[in-house]
């Protein structure tokens, strides 16, 4: 039986397209010449005239709309079984490792990774939870997560996460044996809870209200390196709490826990997923960073609905925050 090879056959296409033997070799880099050779092989192998030729024009004959009409889907259908193949053999792959707090993975765990991993499951994602200001190119980190105020400025940030606002807090208990600061220096006379980073420094408490600011070297009865234990310290009446809202805003509304110097507390620009600017992202890390940065696009969009004047202060960059972890 004879047969065409494809290679005949995706010219034989071609040239029905183009309707001109020499146009369609300058698509498929052959001499006009070869083509019409080539063609002339395939009719006399078919015993089939497949072209009418003119010195002017190309044009199919009968046989030819029979087999174009045949052909040209059936070499679509192997240019896309070609295509799915080597799109499964080239899918995104590699492996992912994160510098980051407690909590500000557990947010990407939660939210984004489900539908990322769905996407992409060759990709693998590694969080080495850390709550230090950690050097991502000194210790062989593709990324890390930190409130953006504390992120090189060297780094490409993509925000996520809502804005972070910083409070005081105790419980009733505590505030029945100790009368409740009025201003921020009356601080200093009160037991607080502090927060040491793994690097030694202990975090001072920057407050701000209209404009003025207090920065307060604060003492007390315990120091922690972990915001969930101080809640907890909280909780047990030790003493005052100097925590991001999110760890208490359930508390407050139970009443286990009560908000002090309301007005004083700051907003800080949140979280953010940072890599180095200087360097090309691998593809995983791309991906990654495109899903991160849509999540928190509608984050911030949900939030702007929510509160049109949307309020960010930026202060006491110089202090590091303590992570949220």
């Amino acid at each position: 039986m004879p047969r065409a090879g494809l290679a005949e056959l995706t010219a034989f296409i071609t040239i029905a397209e183009q309707r001109s033997f020499s146009a369609a070799a300058r698509v498929l880099g052959l001499s006009p010449s070869a083509l019409s050779h080539a063609m002339r092989n395939m009719e006399s192998r078919l015993d089939v005239r497949l072209f009418n030729r003119t010195t002017r024009s190309v044009a199919l004959t009968e046989a030819g709309e029979q087999l174009l009409r045949r052909v040209r889907p059936a070499l679509a259908d192997l240019d896309d079984a070609v295509g799915e193949v080597t799109a499964a053999r080239n899918r995104p792959s590699g492996t992912i490792r994160i510098s980051a707090s407690e909590a500000s993975a557990k947010q990407i765990v939660r939210h984004v990774l489900p539908d990322f991993f769905a996407r992409y499951p060759e990709i693998h994602v590694e969080f080495v939870v850390d709550s230090r200001l950690v050097d991502i190119v000194a210790e062989g980190f593709d990324a890390g997560i930190r409130v953006l105020e504390d992120v090189p400025r060297d780094m490409i940030a993509v925000r996520f996460g809502r804005d972070m606002r910083l409070v005081a807090a105790s419980s009733p208990e505590y505030l029945a044996r100790h009368p409740a600061p009025k201003a921020p220096h009356d601080l200093m006379r009160h037991r607080c809870i502090r927060f040491r980073f793994e690097s030694g420094t202990l975090y001072r408490w920057d407050l701000t209200h209209r404009g003025k600011s207090a920065s307060i070297d604060v003492d007390g009865p315990m120091t922690l390196g972990n915001v969930n234990l101080m809640v907890e310290a909280a909780l047990a009446g030790t003493g005052i709490a100097w925590v991001p809202l999110d760890h208490v805003a359930e508390h407050v509304a139970s009443g286990r826990l009560v908000q002090l110097l309301p007005e004083w507390s700051p907003t800080f620009v949140g979280l953010c997923l940072y890599y180095p600017a200087n360097r090309h992202p691998p593809t995983a890390l791309r991906l990654f960073a495109e899903a991160v940065r849509a999540w928190g696009e509608r984050q911030l969009s949900d939030e702007r609905t929510k509160d049109p004047r949307h309020p960010v202060k930026r202060v006491g960059a110089r202090n590091q925050k303590p992570e949220t972890n």
